[in-house]
């Protein structure tokens, strides 16, 4: 049993919950995915493989791993939520494009750093941050340029 499945049984016996093969395959299957989903998309890479696994098994689940700190929800946009898997993983932000959707992940030191100094003047206790830019890529840009 890797780490993540650890926390994640020990997060759901802390709730009362049991720890069922079908949420053990959400699990896996979001420890395995490197890009945004959203509850709909998990489903239908989990249904090709496992047909046991239900939809709303999949929307009850992704809330008790977001508790857990598996994953988070990153951006909300054109009417859908998206999550991305945090576990193992170092902290970043997103610009998405209004036009395509693309997400584009960025860190820049800069920007922690100044975060860092105003929650110290603020004395403020940061637990987390997320920052998300909303707008258009270069090729949406350039699209919309063609058209006008």
């Amino acid at each position: 049993m890797n780490k993540a499945e650890k926390e994640f049984k020990e997060h759901l016996r802390g709730e009362g919950l049991k720890s069922t093969p079908e949420r053990m395959v959400i699990l896996r299957e979001v420890l395995s995915t490197k890009k945004h989903f959203n509850a709909d998309e998990l489903y239908e890479s989990i249904h090709k493989y496992n047909e046991k696994v239900s939809r709303a098994t999949v929307y009850r689940t992704i809330p008790l791993l977001v508790e857990c700190g598996i994953i988070i929800e990153t951006l909300r946009c054109q009417g859908r939520v998206s999550y991305e898997r945090i576990f193992g993983s170092e902290h970043h932000d997103h610009m998405v494009c209004l036009g395509c959707g693309k997400i584009i992940e960025f860190k820049d030191d800069r920007l922690e750093e100044l975060q860092t100094q105003i929650c110290e003047r603020y004395e403020f206790k940061q637990v987390e941050h997320r920052l998300g830019i909303r707008g258009y890529c270069k090729e949406c840009v350039v699209k919309s340029l063609d058209k006008g």
